[in-house]
């Protein structure tokens, strides 16, 4: 991987894991699983706290869960669903104080790891950089779920590439891994 200019040469190899409780894992994908009236998906957003590990690594430990109000949705019939911005505007708000980061998150169903669809990366790559305007020393980023599984990407500054997350842990009865093993 190339680096980015300005980018310290120890970031790249940062290791990036994101703890969350089974309880709300499961209540995120039953929100998600909900229909909606012209979306063909639903979205939300998590809040997550950020620790630095021994060595370059991350951990990010969930917060809260944000869904998507019903006025926040837009109709737009080229992507599978689009937001406005007063739904920017709220996960801004509820991670400003105490600062945390924003994690952008919706679910392509399924079985296994999903990837992110050409859409999805266009659109982060969009409005991740907005969210350092705003809570500017913490990272953000975007994960997608299907039905036992979890994937995730997290831009550490609004000029960094992204980095794929190497575990993603549910907590709890069951213990989940999903990642490199």
């Amino acid at each position: 991987m190339d680096r980015n200019p300005g980018e310290p040469h120890e970031a790249l190899s940062m290791n990036v894991c994101l703890k969350i409780t089974s309880a709300m894992l499961a209540a995120i994908r039953e929100d998600l699983g909900r229909r909606h009236a012209f979306a063909h998906e639903r979205v939300g957003f998590l809040t997550a706290g950020a620790s630095a590990l021994l060595g370059p690594d991350l951990l990010l430990t969930a917060r809260t869960y944000r869904p998507v109000d019903e006025e926040d949705y837009m109709p737009d019939p080229s992507v599978g669903v689009k937001i406005g911005p007063g739904a920017m505007r709220k996960a801004l708000q509820a991670a400003y104080r105490p600062p945390a980061a924003i994690l952008h998150i919706h679910t392509h169903g399924g079985c296994g790891r999903q990837h992110f669809s050409g859409v999805d990366k266009q659109s982060a790559g969009d409005f991740v950089p907005s969210f350092f305007n705003v809570v500017p020393r913490m990272p953000h980023g975007i994960v997608v779920l299907s039905d036992d599984c979890a994937n995730g990407l997290l831009w550490l500054g609004p000029d960094h590439q992204a980095r794929s997350f190497v575990d993603i842990v549910a907590v709890g009865a069951p213990l989940s891994k999903y990642g490199d093993m």
